[in-house]
């Protein structure tokens, strides 16, 4: 993922938002506050013949040295894409990546409701954790989220 994405990135992100399952957020940012939040070795696009599909990302948990190790990712696929194993390639490029930088655990928080992306997540080996009830508000409902993680099988956690 380099700036040239940033446009097609932010669009992506902003039709995961607007289906009201995929964040609390409600408005993507602008490319510096994505840029700046998410670290920059561990930033995939899918590429297609009609231009980026989709997108993953991860965001450090902590800034403390014993959980440098653990991420949080965000993955986003195109309306038009969906369907089609973009989300799972994503996820095992991300998985790859991670891994060979030494990262134990991904994490994710994902709506219960989302069953698409609960779905990818125990397809590529996330499990769920818990359920943190009513932890956020959407549109002024309280939300309920699930924590999936997965934990390397090569960085010596398993």
């Amino acid at each position: 993922m380099t700036e040239a994405d940033a446009d097609a990135v932010l669009a992506i992100y902003q039709a995961g938002i607007d289906t009201g399952d995929a964040t609390f957020e409600t408005a993507a940012p602008t490319w510096a506050a994505f840029d700046a939040s998410r670290l920059p070795a561990h930033r995939l696009v899918a590429d297609g013949a009609a231009g980026v599909l989709g997108w993953v990302a991860v965001t450090a948990v902590s800034t403390r040295p014993a959980y440098a190790g653990v991420v949080e990712h965000g993955v986003y696929v195109s309306p038009a894409a969906r369907g089609r194993g973009v989300g799972l390639a994503l996820m095992r490029a991300l998985i790859e990546s991670t891994e060979a930088a030494g990262v134990w655990t991904l994490q994710s928080a994902v709506f219960p409701e989302n069953l698409a992306s609960v779905a990818l997540h125990r397809r590529c080996g996330f499990r769920i954790v818990g359920t943190r009830e009513r932890i956020g508000r959407r549109d002024g409902h309280w939300r309920d989220v699930l924590l999936l993680e997965r934990r390397s099988t090569i960085t010596g956690t398993d």
